[in-house]
């Protein structure tokens, strides 16, 4: 009898253990990492960028809600909300901060933490604005990748000034809340005066200020236009290649997207392409290795597009030595 007691006992600790044991390994498995992801844009204008940044994780291996959480906070263009939106993500203890749509979001984001890695996209300089301390070793908790978009404007510029050889006065339109905005001007302002073109600045932050910005140009008109390389505008191709259909208005923008969907002409990086390297460099911080020797990365391609299809249109007539200078021809 004791003996059978002894038995069952033993056999109840063991059918015990079956049933405990795999509740206790499942409680010791690590939590999946978190990943912040700070924008001053939204969320609907940005999808191409943010699942490119999706892409860019699977490369590493890395699948959103298999492997890695990420909280995902929009400023929706309103710049000051990113302080408290980067402090917010601090909080949570991310493991890395991404910083993007805009130099406003790193800043937030520097400003909030000197420990956890941030990955960004700047259309500034890094290392004179501070961010590194050079590109090749970046140093401390920061690097990412450098987008050339705003610097391009001079060349869209010239480009312009080709394809519309008969205009006088091009615009620029710019966000005012963006930074950079009184160098972006400056700089257009030169390179419209060494062509002999007059430069009319044109000023909009909201979704509502593009269409009367457009709008106005009845009392003042233009004969071209180029972009400010702003996240309001990168986010909102569809209603500006609408607007410079409806004015019939020559355009060269910084994004293929643009010229693909029916402004007249493109030129620039890929956006998409940034963007998937930061998920890579994501990544690649989430398997160990350190932002400090991880080195800011800068595109090393340009595309010119023109879209024959809006050039006829137009009325205008895009000599062969152009034509063959461009990277894709739309027909």
């Amino acid at each position: 009898m004791a003996i059978g007691i002894a038995r069952r006992h033993f056999i109840s600790a063991l059918g015990g253990a079956a049933i405990t044991l795999p509740l206790a390994a499942r409680a010791q498995q690590p939590a999946m990492p978190v990943i912040g992801f700070l924008s001053g844009a939204s969320a609907t204008n940005f999808a191409r960028f943010t699942d490119a940044f999706r892409g860019g994780l699977r490369d590493t291996g890395y699948v959103e809600d298999r492997d890695v959480v990420i909280e995902y906070r929009w400023a929706d263009d309103h710049y000051e909300r990113l302080p408290e939106m980067a402090k917010e993500l601090v909080g949570r203890k991310v493991s890395v901060l991404v910083a993007t749509g805009g130099d406003p979001s790193w800043r937030a984001a520097k400003a909030e933490t000197n420990s956890i890695p941030i990955i960004f996209t700047t259309g500034s300089d890094p290392v004179a604005s501070g961010l590194v301390a050079s590109l090749s070793r970046p140093g401390g908790n920061v690097t990412g990748v450098r987008v050339f978009v705003g610097m391009l404007l001079p060349k869209q510029i010239e480009l312009l000034s080709e394809l519309v050889p008969k205009g006088h006065v091009f615009g620029l339109l710019v966000n005012p809340r963006n930074p950079n905005v009184q160098e972006t001007i400056s700089v257009v302002k030169s390179a419209g005066e060494a062509l002999g073109r007059q430069i009319k600045v044109l000023e909009a932050a909201t979704t509502s200020e593009i269409e009367t910005a457009f709008a106005d140009l009845a009392k003042d008109p233009i004969e071209g236009l180029v972009l400010e390389a702003d996240p309001l505008f990168t986010g909102r191709i569809d209603q500006l290649v609408a607007l410079v259909a409806r004015e019939r208005l020559p355009a060269v923008f910084y994004q293929r997207e643009f010229a693909t969907d029916g402004a007249l002409a493109s030129y620039g990086e890929s956006l998409s392409g940034d963007y998937r390297q930061v998920g890579v460099y994501t990544g690649r911080i989430l398997k160990g290795e350190r932002p400090a020797d991880l080195p800011v990365l800068q595109p090393t391609k340009f595309e010119f597009v023109i879209n024959l299809k809006t050039a006829k249109s137009l009325g205008l007539s895009i000599p062969l030595p152009i034509l063959g200078r461009a990277d894709e021809v739309i027909e």
